[in-house]
């Protein structure tokens, strides 16, 4: 079973462009593959985001949840989690 919901896919399908260049995935399948392959990870809230950089050692310090939901990185989905892709 898929850690990905059909949601986080279609959402990640739709804006990956934000983080790449160009499309790295077409299908569900060729997403989820895309995902699990880059080890992405699914939060509960954007505090947890602010979490998982901070772990990363990425320097979030004064950023609002609003600037951490506009990072390249994340990717809000429909049921209020966040998938954070490292590109």
């Amino acid at each position: 079973m898929s850690m990905y919901s059909e949601e986080c896919l279609k959402t990640f399908l739709r804006d990956q462009e934000k983080l790449f260049d160009e499309p790295v995935a077409e299908t569900l399948e060729e997403a989820e593959a895309f995902l699990e392959d880059c080890m992405a990870v699914i939060v509960d809230s954007i505090d947890e985001v602010r979490e998982y950089f901070e772990e990363e050692g990425v320097d979030v310090d004064g950023m609002t949840p609003d600037e951490l939901e506009e990072a390249s990185e994340v990717f809000a989905l429909p049921d209020g989690k966040y998938l954070i892709v490292e590109g």
